[in-house]
């Protein structure tokens, strides 16, 4: 007999997920378990693909679109366990509270994610499908390839990322941007005989603070931020002059941005403190690529660049869908509507795909990534109740 989607059931799921670590591309023993769960609840077609996402299928009653629901696989690093009220893997339920790392960001709504879809089997109005994605915390890999696979065609997507119960449309996206500083390398006791790169930084620093104060702005998703993050030099020694120096900028961009955009702008914003260049310095702008390799062995080159969306929040959809969660304290009312102040793979979906795409879980934003993770049990309950009528508000608007 199938395993029975009560509360209770994906409660001790959470738990145990939380008690599994499972950094970006080693997943795998988290991928297993949920693999396993979805299997026990009964659903379908469950399957691992080749980069080592985790799907399963719940069969509607008849022609409704399909929803595809959407948590990650993958939690950041845990720290100092000895910084942690409650150890963070040990998915304790104390206060009223689900505590460890992943308990909010995303194993808990993760949980409940799975558990509604095993609710929904032979009750939507068409198939849900749901799939926990790996490399999210660093720039959404799984989700890239699983969409770029063709294998899927949803109507609508659902982000399992915390929203506090309301319903989220959109967020900016990230990228990852360089300047590179080119010089001459040389010893620190003959300065005159090396091109030092270390020079135009405090040029660049500048331009970078000016493209700050230039970015554009959203009504819904506010304005986009440029701040530099990170200098390396490159050779590392505190008697050498290096031949190169490099500066990374964080970058949080609106929908509309591209590459391209971004990097004309950067320029245009050095140019205009790089009058001169010394003799012997060069500098180039680019969009930063890392090689990523999954816990199934499959790589990718890639560049960090995370494209943002924004759904209409008058598009009739999303009202519904509003209307239909409600608010936990005033079931009477529409859940507010509201862009993330995150990036998501909803970037992915939305913002490349162009398939509308809506954020829903439990869990306060505030705990991510902190020492602190916890999320409330009751919120999990009334989510996991939730669910099945936000998917039935989408699948019965055919407005994707």
């Amino acid at each position: 007999m199938p395993r029975e989607p009560t509360f209770e059931n994906a409660l001790a799921f959470a738990a145990d997920l939380i008690r599994i670590p499972g950094l970006p591309g080693a997943e795998g023993a988290v991928a297993e378990r949920v693999r396993d769960e979805m299997r026990a609840l009964g659903l379908e077609d469950v399957r691992v693909d080749d980069v080592g996402n985790v799907i399963g299928v719940a069969r509607g009653t008849g022609n409704g679109p399909t929803v595809l629901l959407n948590c990650h696989l993958d939690v950041v690093a845990e720290g100092d366990h000895a910084e942690w009220e409650v150890p963070p893997f040990s998915g304790q339920i104390r206060d009223g509270y689900l505590h460890g790392r992943g308990a909010m960001d995303i194993k808990g709504p993760l949980a409940v994610q799975t558990y509604a879809t095993a609710a929904m089997m032979g009750r939507a109005a068409g198939d849900v499908v749901v799939a926990h994605t790996v490399l999210e915390e660093q720039g959404g890999l799984g989700m890239k390839i699983l969409l770029e696979s063709g294998g899927l065609d949803p109507a609508w997507v659902v982000i399992g990322e915390a929203t506090h119960g309301d319903v989220c449309i959109g967020h900016r996206g990230r990228a990852e941007v360089e300047v590179l500083v080119r010089g001459v390398a040389g010893h620190a006791s003959e300065p005159s005989r090396a091109a030092n790169p270390l020079d135009l930084l405090g040029h660049v620093l500048a331009g970078v603070r000016d493209l700050e104060v230039g970015q554009p702005s959203d009504p819904v998703l506010g304005r986009g931020t440029a701040i530099a993050t990170m200098v390396e030099v490159v050779p590392e020694s505190r008697n050498v002059i290096p031949d190169r120096a490099l500066v990374t900028v964080d970058w949080r961009v609106l929908p509309d941005d591209t590459p391209l955009r971004l990097l004309t702008r950067l320029r245009s914003a050095l140019d205009a403190r790089i009058k001169d260049l010394p003799e012997g310095l060069s500098y180039e702008v680019r969009i930063a690529s890392v090689s990523q390799r999954t816990y199934t062995g499959f790589e990718r080159s890639r560049e960090m660049f995370s494209p943002g969306f924004l759904m209409d929040p008058e598009h009739p959809a999303i009202q519904a869908a509003a209307r239909a969660v409600g608010r936990r304290d005033a079931p009477e009312q529409p859940a507010r509507i509201r862009p993330w102040r995150f990036a998501t793979d909803g970037g992915w979906s939305c913002g490349v795909h162009g398939i509308p795409t809506v954020g829903f879980a439990p869990g306060e934003e505030h705990y991510a990534h902190t020492n602190r993770e916890r999320i409330e049990v009751e919120e999990l309950r009334w989510a996991l109740e939730r669910y099945p009528l936000l998917v039935d508000a989408l699948q019965r608007s055919r407005a994707g």
